[in-house]
């Protein structure tokens, strides 16, 4: 069996496509959407993602200013530049670039945000709006997630989908989102992790496996069934190369399975602009 490849590069230019009109709508009325970022330190990869994304707003047409601090800089330090974001009005939505170095809390930097500004939705106020299934800003991996398997119409709906890994950034607001009554999603989500010493009889029996424990090489082809689709979700760095979740052999056996490189990263990039814009258009309307 050769599996469906499902690259994320068509689903990102398919969201940023749609995207297009509403920032001409508001630039029309007199705003430019703009997205603050964050640095603190000079981790390379770090680097790198801030860059990306800078380079995509000034290709969309928003501005996006940069606070770029010391890599010895206080959580004082990284308060202040939020406080900044919050209240400048040209700044519609803003994240702070994970991981910081280790005398920073970044929990506690999150909850300096302000909710409605919170881009990558991690905010306890909009995890809980998502648990609520209210609007506000959904987490950008999770989201491109949904989006990755409607735009190659992989049934959803009243499937059973696991999800391996349980982090706050990933496998525990995906099961939030895709357990919404949504012709997207309306799922039967399990969620099982490292801690469960039989999770393979989980991913065994489900239609769609995401992984998502942040764990090199963890699935593997005979933790999934024949035909299932496998979206890997999870990676890990050493210096620069990547480390997938899902080793590149699950496509003798899966039925449709996200790429090595390029499978969920560009949607996460593009949900992050989709959340910039839905923040612009509700400061607008306010």
């Amino acid at each position: 069996m050769t599996a469906r490849m499902l690259p994320g590069a068509p689903v990102a230019e398919a969201v940023l496509t749609d995207l297009a009109p509403r920032i001409a709508k508001l630039v029309a009325a007199g705003h430019t959407p703009g997205l603050g970022t964050i640095l603190v330190g000079d981790d390379s990869a770090s680097a790198g993602y801030i860059r990306v994304k800078q380079e995509k707003a000034a290709e969309l047409g928003l501005v996006s200013p940069h606070i770029h601090l010391p890599q010895d800089a206080t959580q004082k330090d990284l308060i202040a530049a939020i406080e900044d974001f919050n209240a400048e009005p040209t700044v519609d939505a803003m994240l702070v670039q994970h991981p910081t170095p280790p005398q920073i809390d970044f929990d506690a930097a999150l909850l300096a945000m302000d909710p409605d500004k919170d881009v990558d939705g991690l905010h306890p106020t909009n995890m809980g709006r998502l648990a609520l299934g209210m609007p506000g800003p959904v987490p950008c991996t999770p989201a491109g997630i949904e989006a990755l398997l409607a735009h190659y119409e992989i049934p959803v709906s009243g499937r059973p989908v696991c999800i391996l890994g349980r982090g706050t950034t990933l496998g525990r607001p995906l099961s939030l989102l895709l357990t919404q009554k949504r012709s997207t999603a309306n799922a039967a989500v399990t969620v099982v992790h490292t801690g469960v010493p039989n999770w393979a009889d989980y991913t065994r029996a489900a239609e769609i496996v995401i992984a998502a424990a942040g764990v090199p090489g963890i699935l593997q082809p005979e933790h999934i069934t024949p035909g299932a689709t496998v979206v890997g979700g999870g990676v890990r760095y050493e210096g620069r190369k990547l480390l997938p979740d899902v080793n590149e052999s699950c496509e003798s056996v899966a039925g449709a399975i996200t790429p090595r490189v390029g499978g969920v990263g560009p949607t996460t990039v593009a949900m992050l602009f989709k959340n910039c814009i839905d923040a612009a258009e509700a400061r607008l309307a306010r």
